[in-house]
């Protein structure tokens, strides 16, 4: 049975491409915009500069997307994937900035890209190791790792003056959550698809009348804004080339679980050669990104939930979605309206996107055989990589390379799912006529016969 309203290849009306894309696009800003923000922060960069590597992420964000959702040749998977700026780069590049400046990360981050675009070149083979209870794993741990992100926006966040877990912010974003969920349970066709960004928009009218809205950052924004290519200049410190390239390996693990996710949502097998296009995207976006002076790229995990929440999987929409940041890099003040939506209104529909992907991950599993094996290599994954999600100072007295390996629950989810399923041993699988592969319904349904 399909549950999609929109498949990949589907090129909805205009109205409505423009709406699902916008949708898309404001569950990605705040994320392009925080990786800037946070390593601006900390290198104590002055306000015009961060600025410059904003628009500069935006910018690249938007070209990137544009080509993972359309392809030119090898390079795209040609699915609806949203490309930002990664915090899985943070740790690296704080840490090149403070000793060599913008001029070493973005010079780090080129050179270090060959590691994800050499890689695309065995997602083949590296396919073969994700056969359907590592790939269930991972996919939970996706939106496990999500869930508390959207619980500390729904809270207020950490920012100065934020009153985190206050009754005002639980109540707003206890208030988009329901609008969302009755607005997919019960709308009709575009009303349906488009609850997202149709929740959040009555969230923030309400927060407008109630006053929370602080609109000086759109009055000091820039209407128009050039791109600033090699604006900071390159250098290439052997240390942070080194350090910028176990990110990428981190991150290609990451990615390599969000294309099995988004592959779940869109209804899409995942090929090896559908993973290799993928990366190699993520590998030349990041490449292409540092040119214009922008922190690297990879897919954004938090757009598959508002595929798998709303059923739109067109590629054309979230291509279209590219193009609005890319717009947004141009014209700053575009931007700066939407990061003045208040985080409890992130919050209420985040919580509802990212746990329509721990319900994906799960329909994964309930389709994997029942065996001890299989059970021991979901239950120890998941909660290893739950201890480092919930639990990240435990890791807070190993040296910077584990920290910097393992800081991720999806990582770590993943590595130990894999490495499971290549040490334990694994009886021969015996089917009976009620358990051919044929009644795994379609969606779940990447076998490794066809993983090559």
């Amino acid at each position: 049975m399909n549950h999609l309203l929109f498949q990949v290849e589907d090129r909805p009306p205009l109205f409505t491409t423009v709406l699902l894309a916008a949708q898309h696009m404001l569950a990605a800003l705040g994320g392009i915009i925080a990786v800037p923000l946070v390593v601006g922060a900390a290198l104590k960069l002055p306000a015009d500069q961060i600025i410059t590597l904003i628009n500069a992420a935006l910018l690249g964000s938007g070209i990137v997307t544009m080509v993972q959702c359309k392809g030119i040749g090898p390079i795209g998977i040609r699915l609806p994937c949203v490309m930002g700026t990664s915090f899985a780069f943070v740790g690296a590049a704080i840490s090149i900035g403070l000793e060599h400046g913008v001029p070493a990360i973005l010079g780090s981050s080129l050179a270090a890209s060959v590691v994800m675009i050499v890689g695309s070149c065995f997602m083949p083979k590296i396919r073969k190791l994700f056969p359907h209870a590592v790939t269930g794993v991972v996919v939970t741990m996706i939106g496990l790792s999500l869930v508390p992100v959207a619980v500390d926006w729904a809270a207020g966040g950490h920012a100065p003056g934020a009153v985190y877990g206050s009754p005002l912010n639980l109540g707003i974003a206890a208030f988009v959550l329901v609008t969302v969920i009755m607005l997919v349970q019960f709308g009709k066709g575009i009303v349906s698809a488009a609850a997202v960004v149709i929740g959040m928009f009555i969230g923030y009218l309400l927060c407008v009348s109630m006053g929370m809205i602080d609109f000086s950052q759109v009055r000091n924004a820039q209407v128009f804004a050039l791109p600033q290519p090699l604006h900071y200049g390159m250098t290439f410190p052997v240390a942070g080339v080194v350090a910028m390239a176990i990110a990428y390996l981190v991150t290609m693990v990451e990615t390599t679980g969000t294309f099995m996710a988004l592959g779940a949502a869109t209804e899409t097998k995942m090929r090896g050669k559908t993973l290799a296009r993928g990366i190699l995207c993520d590998g030349v976006g990041s490449a292409f990104a540092a040119l214009l002076s922008s922190p690297p790229v990879s897919t954004f995990a938090q757009n598959v939930g508002v595929v798998s929440l709303t059923g739109v999987a067109s590629r054309h929409v979230v291509a279209l979605t590219g193009v609005m940041l890319f717009l947004a890099g141009l014209f700053p003040i575009l931007g700066a309206v939407v990061v003045t939506i208040p985080q409890p209104v992130l919050g209420g529909a985040g919580l509802m996107m990212f746990a329509m992907i721990i319900s994906a991950g799960v329909q994964l599993l309930s389709h994997v055989e029942h065996t001890k094996r299989n059970g021991i290599i979901m239950a120890v994954a998941i909660g290893c990589g739950l201890a480092v999600t919930v639990r990240p100072e435990l890791l807070s007295k190993l040296p910077a390379f584990v920290k910097e390996v393992f800081g991720s629950g999806i990582t770590v989810g993943a590595l130990v799912a894999v490495a499971l399923n290549l040490v334990l041993p694994e009886r021969p699988l015996e089917l009976n006529d009620d358990d051919e592969e044929e009644d795994v319904p379609q969606a779940f349904l990447t076998s490794e016969r066809e993983a090559a």
